[in-house]
């Protein structure tokens, strides 16, 4: 659809975060073991996380107050912290992706933007337990700029942010639908399917240095 765009040397990536470099940070299988876990009733935590949790990762709720409307509106026989030692425990590193990008980063002296839709609470956590600030030079996070993905007011953010015009950056994410937008907006764009395909990828890029 828009093949004939002219590409820039890239010299910015764009990058998600859940699904490309971290499993998800709380997504439907991680909610249905909590379910589980702690006894709950997966109806009713669906239901009202549906309600809350867009509003959660805009910055708009505390990942507390997201609690106290799925989780806690009734007296529960476990914490609020042992609850949310539970969501964070749910992030884990997908093998290889961040050494990888850092070395791309490296190697290509590129500048490296989030462009992620994440809550602030797990935000923080995952940038540091898994080092995502050896990678990343800015977070164009949902819960930082208040704006959500696929509003392309998120690319034009990380354009602005970084000073990169949209032809010149490579975003990268596992929703083929946002990497979709991303290439509508301009950019070049690669849905991730795995790291050994998007290192193929790479490897017919041209970069800026």
């Amino acid at each position: 659809m828009h093949d004939h765009l002219t590409y820039g040397a890239i010299k910015t990536l764009f990058l998600d975060i859940g699904g490309v470099l971290l499993t998800n940070g709380w997504e439907h299988e991680s909610r249905a073991l909590a379910v589980e876990k702690f006894g709950l009733d997966l109806k009713e935590v669906e239901d009202r996380h549906k309600l809350a949790f867009e509003t959660y990762e805009l910055g708009r709720l505390t990942l507390n107050e997201y609690l106290e409307l799925v989780i806690f509106y009734q007296q529960r026989g476990f914490s609020k912290e042992d609850f949310k030692a539970f969501m964070f425990q749910q992030s884990e590193a997908l093998p290889g992706a961040i050494d990888y990008f850092i070395e791309i980063k490296k190697k290509h002296q590129l500048k490296v933007i989030a462009v992620s839709n994440e809550g602030r609470e797990l935000n923080e956590y995952r940038i540091k337990q898994f080092g995502l600030d050896r990678l990343f030079d800015a977070y164009i996070s949902s819960c930082y700029v208040h704006l959500h993905k696929p509003d392309k007011d998120v690319l034009r953010m990380a354009c602005d942010i970084s000073n990169t015009p949209p032809g010149d950056a490579l975003y990268i994410d596992d929703n083929l639908m946002l990497a979709d937008v991303a290439k509508s907006f301009g950019c070049r764009s690669l849905h991730f399917q795995g790291l050994n395909t998007t290192q193929e990828f790479i490897k017919t890029c041209t970069f800026y240095r």
